[in-house]
């Protein structure tokens, strides 16, 4: 079934602002809610961009919020949030320059880099507050069967990120879904803390 296109840019969810940047990303993961039937609406929200809003139109949606309202302000919606790491530095500086003061997040899948061919970690300095990503699972092998992600090397890119985004980001937090195995879960927990230096959440799937 063909997905319904929306222009949400921001909606709220679990007392945070989510902000809804871009339908593109590099993976295509098996658990992703973007493989559901129907809408392709998530959090009661249809997500699916007809097309990606500028920088201007993602800080004038923000700006129609009351910011005090919420815990986050948090980069993730239906595609990879670091495609549009420039814009979203822009949006945020924005922000800082006219004296809102809430606590900033990107969930990521953590190949930014790749993307862009450049490292792009020293951007979220003095922007984010705290940044998640995506583990998912303990072997580059899993990992790509569970991902397909576009480019090679994906597996071990995103942990380099992740290591060199704690230099410039107070929390780097890493995170799995509760649906692997718990030998899986507990490998992981040993990537995150003891490889990378990161906090380790365990994610509750949630369906559409």
């Amino acid at each position: 079934m063909e997905k319904k296109k929306g222009f949400t840019i921001t909606y709220e969810y679990g007392g945070n602002l989510y902000v809804n940047t871009t339908n593109r990303c590099n993976f295509n993961c098996n658990f992703c809610l973007r493989h559901n039937k129907g809408s392709g609406s998530i959090y009661t929200h249809n997500l699916w961009l007809e097309r990606e809003p500028t920088r201007e139109e993602i800080l004038a949606d923000i700006e129609k919020r009351d910011l005090s309202k919420y815990e986050q302000l948090v980069f993730c919606g239906f595609g990879e949030p670091s495609y549009r790491i420039e814009d979203i530095c822009w949006v945020i500086d924005q922000l800082k320059a006219q004296g809102k003061k809430i606590f900033t997040r990107m969930d990521t899948n953590g190949t930014g880099s790749l993307i862009h061919g450049r490292n792009i970690a020293p951007d979220f300095a003095g922007r984010f507050d705290m940044v998640s990503i995506s583990l998912n699972t303990d072997t580059a092998e899993k990992y790509n069967a569970l991902c397909h992600p576009a480019q090679s090397g994906a597996y071990q890119a995103m942990k380099d990120f992740a290591k060199e985004l704690r230099q410039y980001v107070p929390k780097v937090m890493m995170t799995v879904v509760d649906t692997i195995p718990k030998e899986e879960i507990e490998n992981c927990r040993r990537i995150c803390e003891e490889e990378v230096g990161a906090t380790y959440r365990v994610r509750e799937y949630i369906e559409d």
